[in-house]
């Protein structure tokens, strides 16, 4: 038998109340965000897409022409993920690797114009889940909430932009 400790309600009606630590930042920066993250997945899914593809195509269009090694860096991703990423996003038509001229062992990668299109497409969910998800909250509660994730962020060295969830698959 499991024994999972719980707090008493200050209500004091000694009737079981959440387990210990549910209220800690850290447990629900943790909790939010595996929600967060599910919902934006789920998402993405209508447009046959999973949120790795979604991150890969943000990187390329901010940085046309990067190459694999680069990107794969970018992310802390293990290349042959990278790689089944880049062909399965290459099978989409969503981005082509050229010849890089400059040492044409390594490719470079671009956006195609369905690449582009499919990261509007992208923009547009990120934007319809962001506005879901933070409904309970005012436009200023949002501001100051992004605030303080970004000072965690920096403080704990994440690489603005990038999921740190790359680094496990």
């Amino acid at each position: 038998m499991y024994y999972i400790p719980v707090d008493t309600p200050s209500d004091g009606t000694g009737h079981p109340g959440a387990p210990r630590g549910a209220q800690s930042p850290a447990f629900l920066l943790a909790q939010v965000g595996a929600l967060a993250a599910a919902g934006f997945a789920e998402r993405l899914g209508a447009l046959g897409l999973q949120p790795q593809h979604a991150g890969v195509l943000r990187l390329i269009a901010a940085s046309p022409g990067v190459n694999q090694l680069t990107l794969g860096q970018t992310l802390g991703i293990f290349p042959s993920r990278l790689v089944t990423l880049i062909d399965q996003l290459e099978q989409r038509g969503t981005i082509e690797r050229r010849r890089n001229p400059e040492d044409r062992r390594n490719s470079a990668l671009y956006l195609t114009a369905e690449g582009r299109e499919t990261l509007a497409a992208i923009g547009r969910v990120a934007i319809e889940h962001q506005n879901a998800f933070l409904a309970a909250l005012s436009g200023e509660e949002r501001e100051r909430l992004a605030g303080l994730l970004q000072r965690l962020a920096a403080a704990h060295g994440l690489a603005l932009g990038v999921h740190p969830g790359f680094r496990t698959l």
